[in-house]
């Protein structure tokens, strides 16, 4: 068996709500490359699993067994080191990782587990001067996938990386790498950007793409921003399965919490999170998640098989 390619799309703070629009902007946004790949319908608590030709569906338990609500820094833990975060800490916590997860991430962090064993791996997320500034900063605070980064030697892509079409912007469009000093660098269509991950991907074993705008746009819980950030991504999505080979490609999208699907509530939700995976080996690198902490496990075994 051809292990091929996998590629990680991580939605921040999605989780499967109810279907109903006025509180759910994944029932009010025009989604047609999501609906496409579940068969014309979208995924909602009465709806937790799919099966298509191309593609499926199941939730996935992100409290991981501990009481409150489920944080980005443990949840985020969970699913790039394959480490139960929040029982390991005793809570859910972030949105930054605490002190005593960094060793996990350092020795367990799915770049480094993968590089490890040979294969070659990128984070498509491109970043400005201004982060790489931020970064040297005594009081810094980094997320789990560019600590993970940082810590495994994977460089992070930056500006003239995006330039030459070799990275994607956190926003998609770059709609404000101009305001932040870069004005070479215009917006460009979502589709576009779908086209640049695709081709990148090729070049890699393993491709991460994180998408932490859902997170942000559940918290201001505003609907025409949460439908504008959604259909933003599936034209995205869109893009790139129309210039990727999914007969050596397997896609997974996963969130860490529930957020945006509820923005009746302020904060996350104890929500399932949706697994979708589509392309070569959708089935069995599906079969075994169950929750966060399977999501490394699952990628690295069928990489390294």
């Amino acid at each position: 068996m051809k292990p091929g390619r996998v590629v990680l799309f991580f939605l921040d703070g999605v989780g499967i709500g109810s279907n109903d629009p006025n509180v759910n902007p994944l029932f009010r946004a025009e989604l047609p490359v999501l609906r496409s790949l579940l068969g014309g319908r979208m995924f909602h608590k009465g709806l937790k699993s799919a099966r298509t030709a191309v593609a499926q569906l199941k939730p996935v338990n992100a409290t991981l067994g501990v009481a409150g609500l489920p944080q980005s820094g443990t949840g985020q833990t969970a699913i790039f080191t394959g480490v139960n975060a929040p029982k390991k800490i005793g809570r859910h916590f972030g949105p930054f990782p605490t002190t005593d997860l960094k060793p996990v991430i350092r020795e367990r962090n799915i770049f480094a587990v993968l590089l490890r064993s040979g294969k070659s791996v990128v984070f498509a997320n491109t970043f400005p001067r201004q982060f790489f500034e931020f970064t040297q900063s005594a009081t810094r605070r980094l997320t789990v996938t560019t600590m993970s980064c940082m810590m495994s030697g994977v460089p992070l892509l930056t500006a003239d990386d995006l330039k030459k079409n070799r990275g994607v912007s956190a926003d998609i469009t770059r709609v404000r790498w101009q305001e932040m000093g870069y004005p070479d660098l215009p917006e460009i269509a979502a589709e576009e950007a779908g086209n640049h991950l695709a081709d990148l991907s090729g070049e890699h074993d393993f491709t991460l793409f994180e998408y932490w705008l859902t997170d942000h746009a559940g918290h201001r819980r505003e609907m025409k921003f949460c439908t504008e950030v959604l259909e933003r991504f599936d034209r995205f999505l869109g893009g790139f399965l129309d210039n990727v080979n999914l007969q050596e490609t397997t896609g997974l999208l996963i969130s860490d919490h529930g957020n945006l699907e509820d923005i009746s509530t302020k904060g996350h939700t104890r929500n399932a999170v949706p697994c979708l995976a589509f392309g070569l080996h959708k089935t069995r690198v599906l079969g075994s998640i169950g929750n966060l902490a399977h999501v490394t496990p699952a990628i690295v075994k069928l990489l390294t098989a």
